[in-house]
């Protein structure tokens, strides 16, 4: 059941992942054949801006997908659900927030 949750943690992400990255290439393709002076567009955002927001949640998908197999290797070792830190149980409510916790409150 952790496990099953846990794999459709992964693939969401790895979906989220891939729909960023596309966008990302689109945005670099985009603005490769613009000529637009984005910078001082008073239209709304840069193409920097843009750009650097697409990066910025590409690396958290990623970082939740590394996230999410560090927690099934847990599982596999019988480790999952124990506090990194202190060796004790991680709460059931704070493993529902964050199947992928490391630590118990106490130690977060």
């Amino acid at each position: 059941m952790v496990r099953d949750e846990l794999l459709r943690l992964r693939a969401r992400a790895e979906a989220e992942a891939a729909t960023l990255a596309r966008d990302l290439e689109a945005l670099f393709l985009a603005s490769r054949d613009s000529n637009a002076d984005d910078e001082h567009d008073p239209e709304g955002a840069t193409i920097g801006f843009e750009r650097a927001q697409l990066t910025a949640l590409l690396a958290g998908a990623r970082e939740r997908i590394a996230d999410v197999d560090d927690a099934l290797r847990r599982v596999d070792a019988a480790t999952y659900g124990v506090c990194e830190r202190c060796g004790r149980p991680i709460g059931d409510e704070r493993l529902a927030a964050r199947p992928f916790a490391r630590f118990c409150m106490a130690c977060a």
